[in-house]
């Protein structure tokens, strides 16, 4: 069976930048149920992510992990209400850095998500 492009981002990916950020809420002090709320995800997901039965097939490397820090902070602190651009420009940062490191580009995923202010290729 052949994989669509955007499999990879949908299956692999973004359970993978979920589960990084789920974890990140629950070391910073929230609940699983608070982690929930602020991850617009059930409860029963972010049970699943921490666990490793969800999420678990991408490790990223010390840029991306950083990035998914400042997110969690930002989610923390109420800074940044919404998730669907955050895990976008995450998604978008590790797809345009596989493309540049090897060519192959992570295809699928956000095309009509406009990247956070200060995220994303300038223009120009």
């Amino acid at each position: 069976m052949v994989k669509l492009p955007c499999q990879e981002v949908v299956w692999d990916l973004l359970p993978a930048i979920r589960a990084a950020l789920a974890a990140a809420l629950v070391r910073k002090g929230h609940s699983q149920l608070q982690a929930a709320r602020l991850l617009e995800t059930a409860p029963a997901a972010i049970s699943q992510y921490l666990s490793g039965k969800r999420g678990y097939r991408i490790e990223f490397d010390d840029d991306i992990r950083a990035e998914i820090e400042r997110a969690a902070d930002e989610l923390s602190s109420g800074d940044d209400a919404n998730v669907s651009a955050r895990l976008c420009a995450i998604c978008r940062s590790i797809r345009e850095r596989a493309a540049a490191e090897d060519g192959e580009p992570i295809r699928g995923g956000c095309v009509d998500v406009p990247p956070l202010s200060g995220t994303g290729p300038k223009e120009g």
